[in-house]
């Protein structure tokens, strides 16, 4: 019993470590319902996000308005968000810093 125990407590602490950093991206319209197929783009600076160059990673939200972007430095980065005439300029283009080995979470509003 005692090994079983210390073995799952070794399993528990080596799974944990597999998470990469992530950041899961909701993109909502200005009257809050998500949107489906709106492009994502992520930059590492500020230089690169005015430019519109060197993107770190980029995506389309899903049916839930949702992009994942994997295997990320824990950093802020820059969000450039659009579908159609509608993009986030001006409002919410930059996240906090990620946590490193964590799934981070943040919504963007783009009108």
């Amino acid at each position: 019993m005692k090994a079983i125990f210390i073995l799952l407590i070794g399993f528990v602490l080596s799974s944990s470590q597999i998470i990469k950093t992530q950041l899961h991206l909701t993109i909502r319209n200005d009257l809050g319902n998500t949107v489906e197929g709106a492009s994502v783009t992520l930059y590492a600076n500020a230089n690169d996000y005015k430019q519109e160059q060197n993107p770190v990673q980029k995506g389309t939200t899903d049916a839930k308005g949702v992009v994942k972007f994997k295997e990320l430095k824990a950093q802020d980065y820059f969000v450039l968000a659009s579908k159609g005439d509608k993009d986030n300029t001006g409002a919410g283009e930059k996240t906090g810093a990620l946590e490193a080995n964590r799934i981070n979470k943040v919504t963007l509003i783009i009108e």
